[in-house]
């Protein structure tokens, strides 16, 4: 069943065509990403869908029963309101209409009588009658502790509430902005799964390309202003998205090398000109026309880093470090060296202490014992996710550049509005006031100011937050040619996977431990005590996220050791099934099919690796308990 339509829907920002002539039909139980670069239009596509801004032409169709909730990329606020209030407010409208209606009752007019059955009505289509149990029920499925102030929750919990008020209106269609900005790692697959869980239609626009990959069953990308649809995940789009720019770039050729023979034949001698057919001049023209208005594909970004004279090998040292925040200890013990050309990750939920472990590391805290010991020839560049290094009212050149002309790059010159341009800034963008400028503009700023200044030790705190995916993909690139060392702190698993060599993991109580490799290498390597660290998480919404210590190793049960030795076998067969279903949706014909059959054959392959994922870990936890019996 379709929730909506477009039909050759346009809108323009001035003369730029955001949305030009597109088509998109969005079915039942479908989960649609929405990807393209920072400023092509996504978020105005979502505020089309959800009627806050309305096309310049064409149709936009939407089922005449259908309800429509949003999640907005911007946290709610940590004010005086109770959770449950919160949640309620999704309800704002039927909240309404039942108020109008126990208005009119006190009235006791007899002309009221056709209104108050007109609100019945609607309140009864509208289920206004439970909104309390509605509620409840939304605040018991997300753990939500209704009776808490807004004030008293770190940011992922009010994440949850803002979730829980879009839940609770029974949509048939959820709006996801950005949703993953500013959560830690756990608060964002836990969204995971509830979005997996929700059984409408899904249109959401994210840069965590885990978070697109594991939800989406297909990847629209809006390019140029043209919307293109790609059945699969995040992975599939990839592939596809190569194919289909080898064939772009395949069909410009061919017409540009065709255009360039016509202009030859058309500036031939005196001869070929009367004999020349008036009807290819007018197809010249024609392709002239065309090439003319062909909009090319909007370049990258692309930096490089203003690297330093190199640190000496030992960047840091830490030697039995303890540190507390009012009495809670949040480093306990903590020894640790970090050598030149190390990229380090820290994870852990927000406010566990990452920053804290950061200032240590950098000289600008003493910790409360334990001692550090500081390379030589240190040059440090800092990126700040608050954005606290960007003066909102001067212009992007004064805020890189600070009034200079020109800027030098690893030994060469370069102009500001040219070394700008690099970061998708053009010279009219760049006398822009950074207060104008969107969430990823600001981010980009922030690189380039971050990339001109030499560094040897690079500290990047969440530096993904609002880039566009090829951004973000280019920034990786860099980071893994930096020659210099990484400190960064990222709640992008994705991106740690791939810039990172070790991970330094808090995982509760005071406990930071050192992990070679990324965020899937730490999911491998941790303590057993997975399953009891999410329950707690789920149970208590409090600011600052508690995990239970890892359980001791010990002598496998009966039960356990039986569980162990089947798990082989099980892998095995789950091993089979996944090839099965690889080369099914490998097939040059799979993509074909029906759209439906398509997603559910890649559902059944996504399960299918997380059904292996699962057993793996499980293998892995179950002989680490034996070995240590």
């Amino acid at each position: 069943m379709s929730l909506i339509k477009f039909d050759e829907l346009c809108v323009s920002f001035g003369t730029r065509a955001l949305l030009d002539h597109v088509n998109l039909q969005l079915d039942a139980g479908e989960r649609v990403a929405l990807v393209g670069l920072n400023g092509a239009g996504k978020s105005t596509l979502l505020k089309v869908v959800s009627g806050q801004q309305h096309a310049d032409s064409g149709v936009y169709w939407k089922d005449p029963a259908i309800r429509i909730a949003e999640l907005s990329q911007m946290l709610p606020a940590a004010d005086d309101r109770m959770v449950r209030d919160v949640v309620m407010a999704g309800l704002s409208e039927v909240v309404a209409l039942r108020e109008q209606y126990e208005a009119l009752i006190q009235q006791h007019d007899a002309g009221s009588l056709a209104k108050l059955e007109q609100l019945q009505h609607e309140l009864e289509a509208r289920e206004g009658w439970h909104l309390e149990q509605r509620v409840e029920t939304v605040l018991d499925r997300l753990s939500l502790p209704g009776n808490k102030r807004m004030a008293e929750l770190s940011g992922g919990w009010r994440r949850r509430a803002a979730l829980g008020a879009a839940l609770v209106q029974n949509p048939d269609l959820l709006l996801l902005d950005e949703p993953t900005n500013h959560l830690d790692i756990e608060t964002i697959e836990w969204l995971e799964e509830q979005v997996l869980a929700f059984r409408g239609g899904v249109l959401f626009i994210s840069h965590d390309r885990a978070l697109v990959d594991r939800l989406a069953t297909r990847i629209i990308e809006l390019d140029r202003g043209t919307l293109t649809s790609f059945p699969g995940n995040y992975s599939r789009y990839l592939e596809q998205k190569e194919a289909l720019l080898q064939e772009e770039a395949r069909h410009n050729a061919e017409f540009d090398k065709k255009l360039a023979q016509e202009e030859r034949w058309i500036r031939q001698g005196i001869k070929a000109r009367r004999t020349r057919n008036e009807g290819r001049v007018r197809a010249l023209k024609k392709m002239r026309d065309e090439r003319s208005q062909r909009r090319e594909r909007q370049g990258g970004a692309r930096f490089n880093l203003e690297e330093a004279v190199k640190s000496g090998k030992l960047v840091v040292e830490l030697e039995h470090v303890s540190q507390s925040y009012e009495g809670r200890p949040i480093i306990r013990d903590l020894t640790l060296a970090i050598q030149r050309g190390d990229r380090v990750g820290l994870i852990g939920p927000n406010g566990a202490g990452k920053s804290t472990l950061l200032k240590i590391l950098l000289g600008e805290l003493q910790p409360e014992s334990g001692t550090v010991r500081m390379g030589t020839k240190l040059e440090v560049a800092y990126f700040d996710q608050l954005r606290g290094q960007l003066d909102p009212e001067r212009s992007i050149i004064d805020n890189v550049s600070g009034g200079r002309e020109s800027i030098e790059i690893n030994g060469q010159n370069r102009h500001i509005i040219s070394y700008l341009q690099d970061f998708l800034f053009s010279p009219e963008r760049a006398r822009t006031p950074v207060k104008a400028l969107s969430g990823g503009e600001c981010n980009r700023v922030l690189l380039a100011r971050l990339f001109s200044q030499p560094a040897n030790l690079l500290v990047m705190d969440e530096p993904t937050n609002d880039l566009d995916i090829e951004t973000l993909e280019l920034l990786e690139e860099i980071l893994l040619n930096y020659e210099g060392t990484l400190l960064l702190v990222s709640h992008d698993r994705r991106f740690l996977d791939n810039v990172v060599t070790s991970t330094l993991a808090f995982e509760g109580e005071g406990r930071v431990a050192e992990y070679v490799g990324g965020y899937q290498d730490w999911l491998r390597q941790r303590p057993v005590a997975k399953a009891a660290v999410k329950e707690t998480t789920a149970s208590e919404p409090i600011v600052e996220q508690k995990t239970d210590k890892a359980k001791a190793a010990r002598k496998l049960s009966y039960k356990l050791q039986r569980e162990l030795d089947e798990l082989p076998k099980l892998m095995e067969e789950a091993e089979n099934a996944l090839a099965a279903l690889q080369a099914e949706t490998s097939a040059p014909d799979f993509y074909s099919q029906d759209h439906a059959q398509v997603s559910v054959r890649l559902q059944a392959l996504h399960d299918q690796e997380q059904r292996l994922e699962q057993l793996m870990e499980r293998w892995v936890e179950l002989e680490e308990m034996q070995a240590g019996g």
